[in-house]
């Protein structure tokens, strides 16, 4: 992976989470984004996120597509470079490391 791109998806880790945090309400629920995966043009961007309880983690990712736009131009605003478009996506590595763990 590029430094370049290396730095994008650190940068919109960072910033999305703090929006998150302040514009979306999820009582008694932890959401967690994970990693940030930019494509090579910086044009597109997953952003894969866990969700405590899992049982809440459709819902949540409703709402966030919901909020996605408003996301979007918060982070317009943010950064001083032009921010790919967000798509977030559950994270599904967790999950599997869990149960391997459990396995073991």
């Amino acid at each position: 992976m590029p430094e370049r791109i290396f730095k994008i998806n650190e940068l919109i880790k960072r910033e999305l989470s703090q929006i998150i945090l302040r514009e979306a309400d999820f009582p008694n629920t932890l959401i967690t984004i994970t990693r940030v995966e930019t494509s090579e043009r910086a044009n597109h961007a997953k952003v894969y996120i866990s969700v405590m309880p899992e049982a809440q983690s459709k819902r949540v990712l409703k709402v966030l597509h919901g909020l996605s736009y408003s996301f979007q131009q918060e982070l317009n605003e943010r950064l001083t470079i032009r921010p790919p478009k967000i798509k977030f996506v559950e994270e599904g590595e967790i999950a599997k490391a869990a149960k391997i763990e459990e396995l073991l």
